[in-house]
């Protein structure tokens, strides 16, 4: 089998980068793989061979329907894109020249009702509801989705659910590093954030929901690790509240793995959320979570192992946090049942490149 994969995932081309090692991985299922990432910058990239049979190629987003053509003498059976938006567009249209099968992939849950907050994601909506039905087969990250899609007449039978994949035990075993209690001792009680600073990561509740927490213990810290385009936004937002010396931006941190262990609660005010990467790591990791229910919750997640909110509950976000912080038996009750659960889950890497490798397939019965 030979296939043709287009993604956004800019870190693919970076010499021992993480994505760069899974498609070297994914390179060994077939006899060869094509990746072409797409920028919104009109560049065009050296052709890169990764592996033997893993060649990666760099391409301007809106030209990059044409590149069907490049690949017609290479006998592509299979082409999967990484989103069922522009990229599953371009997917579509390759598929089209190249008479191959074709894999669509999704991310994020587009059909909660929370996702059309854009006009762009409103047509990303239609873009999707259009081409999902021109699929031969479609991964998905969760449960959720899969009933999502379900519930808008796809086949079952065309649907794979197949998380992202992490090295859970490994993480679980990293010794800490950076201590979060050291680092701020300032603070007798630690809130955790690993996001991206967008809007749909609804970081502005977390931000007003400190305001309550602060009155009822001046000494609580809120760590958000991540960046973003509103990063200028929440920080007036918290300054506005009196907040600064209570709400701290980390930006980017390479590895979380000690601020998980080492904070006392996450959190994760998500509107929607395809899978929940944070979500997971701190449940590996060992950390008592207080999640929107999106992504995992209610899946993988329920109010045994940690306490999950309706979307935009600022008052019970406070409400659940205050009872953990109160309640360390509790929390460690939760953070002890949750990592139970995560690691009842992890697949070997050979268990989940052979389960990979049946996604691709399934287009191709």
């Amino acid at each position: 089998m030979k296939v043709l994969m287009f993604s956004a995932d800019s870190s693919i081309p970076q010499s021992g980068s993480p994505a760069q090692r899974r498609m070297i991985e994914y390179g060994s299922l077939v006899e060869k793989l094509f990746i072409v990432v797409l920028s919104k910058k009109r560049v065009h990239g050296p052709i890169l061979d990764i592996s033997q049979n893993v060649k990666v190629y760099s391409s301007w987003f809106w030209s990059a329907w044409r590149m069907g053509k490049m690949f017609k003498n290479e006998g592509i059976s299979l082409v999967t894109a990484q989103d069922p938006f522009e990229i599953g567009l371009i997917g579509y249209l390759a598929v089209r020249r190249l008479k191959a099968k074709l894999q669509l992939q999704i991310h994020t849950d587009f059909l909660s009702p929370y996702f059309i907050d854009s006009f762009k994601n409103r047509i990303r909506m239609w873009l999707a509801k259009r081409l999902l039905p021109k699929a031969d087969s479609i991964r998905v990250v969760s449960e959720r989705i899969k009933r999502s899609l379900i519930g808008l007449g796809l086949p079952e039978e065309k649907i794979m659910v197949l998380p992202i994949s992490y090295d859970e035990e490994k993480i679980k075993s990293e010794p800490v590093t950076i201590d979060l209690h050291k680092k701020y001792q300032q603070f007798n009680f630690i809130i955790l954030m690993a996001s991206r600073l967008e809007r749909e990561k609804n970081i502005e509740m977390a931000i007003d929901a400190m305001v309550d927490m602060v009155k009822s213990n001046q000494m609580v810290g809120l760590i958000i690790a991540g960046d973003g385009s509103l990063k200028e936004e929440l920080q007036k937002r918290v300054s506005k509240n009196n907040l600064e010396n209570n709400v701290i931006f980390e930006g980017w941190v390479k590895d979380l793995s000690s601020y998980y262990k080492t904070a006392d609660v996450l959190w994760n005010t998500s509107n929607y959320e395809g899978y929940g990467r944070a979500t997971r790591m701190a449940n590996v990791s060992g950390t008592s979570v207080v999640t929107t229910d999106v992504g995992l919750a209610g899946d993988v997640l329920n109010n045994n192992d940690c306490f999950v909110i309706a979307v935009g509950d600022k008052q019970l976000l406070v409400d659940s946090t205050l009872k953990l912080m109160a309640d360390k038996p509790l929390r460690e009750e939760f953070a002890k049942r949750a990592q139970q659960s995560a690691l009842s889950l992890v697949m070997t890497k050979e268990e989940y490149l052979q389960k990979y490798k049946q996604s691709w397939e399934m287009a191709l019965l």
